[in-house]
């Protein structure tokens, strides 16, 4: 695999380049530092892997992927910790990795990138993480990139019904089609959806209120009866938090 390290920081390159070579001798490696240079190194030497630093001197890594007509390899963000943009990475599923950078991190990394080599959905994904970043899509054509072990979904989250755990996987029901089993826990699309106005109505449901239909207080603690007829429980603890949330949607 063709390896490019874009970052305005030599140290980090080279920490970078050292820690491939030594987590795996297969790989060839090339430094950019910057985005005007990254952007020929990429058209010149046409990388599998890009190592991209979100903040430079002479921009961001989003600002580089912009001036590029095709995305033709496998992207991973390095960034130092930023909460809004690790955010849109995750709607996006793009990896990324978090300075600095731990090495079982960077390898796992790898492989994925290697796994993923076959797939050409990065385009759809860039421009997901765009909007995420840039929030100026309409809340009702907003999406969440989803990926099951074979293929990747583009879903907008307005077609998101509710989301259900299921181990250290979320089963997510969507409208008029399959369910999406997804290798990822409920409270990490928790933090996604939630600001979305998603409602964590019981440990094991995340729920979308404008699939709701009505509050039923009869049964238990009560029970969500969304548009398709699904009946979510309502833990006693969040009781109050879904009427108030419902109150307010």
């Amino acid at each position: 695999m063709k390896i490019l390290i874009v970052d305005n920081e030599p140290e980090l390159r080279y920490v970078l380049r050292e820690m491939i070579q030594q987590l795996t001798s297969h790989h060839a490696i090339e430094e950019a530092d910057g985005v005007q240079q990254g952007i020929q190194k990429i058209r010149a030497w046409n990388p599998d892997l890009v190592l991209l630093d979100v903040e430079m001197n002479d921009g961001t890594g989003f600002d580089l992927l912009q001036q590029l007509d095709q995305l033709n390899f496998q992207l991973v963000f390095t960034t130092a910790h930023n909460k809004y943009a690790v955010q849109a990475f995750k709607f996006s599923a793009i990896d990324y990795l978090l300075k600095p950078i731990d090495p079982v991190d960077l390898l796992e990394s790898l492989r994925r990138a290697e796994d993923k080599m076959k797939h050409g959905n990065l385009q759809h994904q860039f421009q997901i993480l765009m909007q995420q970043m840039n929030q100026q899509q309409a809340s009702s054509d907003k999406q969440i990139v989803l990926k099951d072990i074979d293929k990747t979904y583009f879903v907008k989250m307005n077609d998101i019904i509710y989301c259900e755990a299921d181990g250290s996987y979320t089963k997510f029901y969507i409208s008029n089609t399959e369910p999406i089993y997804v290798s990822r826990n409920l409270r990490s699309y928790e933090e996604l959806l939630e600001p979305a106005g998603f409602i964590r109505s019981h440990h094991s449901c995340l729920v979308n209120p404008k699939k709701i239909k009505l509050f039923d207080r009869k049964i238990d603690n009560g029970v969500l009866i969304l548009e398709d007829g699904h009946q979510i429980p309502v833990s006693q603890r969040k009781r109050d938090y879904v009427l108030q949330a419902l109150e307010n949607r």
